[in-house]
């Protein structure tokens, strides 16, 4: 993506599978049978839709590849099963089913303890393919936290503010946004909320919940909702957000 692309290499290759359409398994023939099924179970958990082809040797017809029409860039950016459980793609039954990917949502309105959720994302995180979602901390109620989990790499970063912390005469006038907010609106909160996905194969989802549960502690509330003030009785590890 040029020079300022500081991606690492594992959500560099992570990401281009979820866009995908067409993903080729090569050197089948250099694996086990059960090595196979693995391989096709963390493809699936990151891509349920796209079209997979085993191969050895690259040997490939090139109609399977080339000039497909399979290609929509819009569909394309609703590929990763997280964005699909994310957002609310209720009714959508991925193939994944067959291979035992399961997903959950963690949601959750208070905000985080900084020092618990940073110890949180720097453990392991069993059987636990891909996470991506938004955060909020207790000491940085304005700011929007993103969290984006890749094998062992776990990043996070603030990716923009809630609506919550924008005066009203400041917001973009528009029906979907209107619409949007009154969603998510909570009259404490704001839009401010802990909308986490997870993806694995085997995950125990009670306790990644309960372990995300104890993290979690009070807003130090304005004199008027959904204005919430940053604690500074918390200690805070993450790295300064721009």
């Amino acid at each position: 993506m040029g020079e300022d692309d500081t991606r690492p290499l594992v959500q560099l290759l992570v990401e281009q599978i979820e866009f995908a359409d067409v993903i080729i398994l090569n050197k089948t023939d250099a694996v086990s049978a059960d090595q196979l099924v693995i391989v096709k179970k963390l493809v699936r958990a990151l891509n349920s839709d796209a079209q997979i082809i085993e191969s050895s040797f690259s040997k490939v017809e090139l109609g399977q590849i080339m000039g497909t029409g399979r290609f929509d860039f819009a569909k394309a950016e609703e590929h990763p099963l997280w964005a699909k459980e994310l957002y609310g793609f209720a009714d959508h039954v991925p193939e994944s089913d067959e291979y035992n990917i399961d997903s959950f949502v963690y949601r959750a309105r208070r905000p985080f303890d900084p020092e618990k959720l940073y110890a949180f994302f720097n453990e392991a995180w069993p059987n636990v393919v891909r996470a991506k979602g938004f955060f909020w901390l207790a000491t940085r109620p304005n700011l929007t936290g993103e969290v984006s989990q890749a094998g062992s790499l776990v990043r996070h970063q603030a990716i923009g503010t809630w609506w919550a912390s924008v005066p009203r005469e400041q917001w973009q006038q528009s029906d979907s946004l209107t619409s949007y907010i009154e969603k998510v609106w909570d009259p404490a909160f704001g839009d401010r909320r802990q909308e986490i996905v997870f993806i694995g194969i085997g995950m125990d989802h009670a306790a990644i919940t309960k372990r995300l549960d104890t993290c979690l502690t009070d807003a130090l509330a304005g004199p008027e909702q959904p204005i919430i003030h940053a604690r500074t009785d918390l200690t805070d590890p993450f790295p300064a957000w721009g």
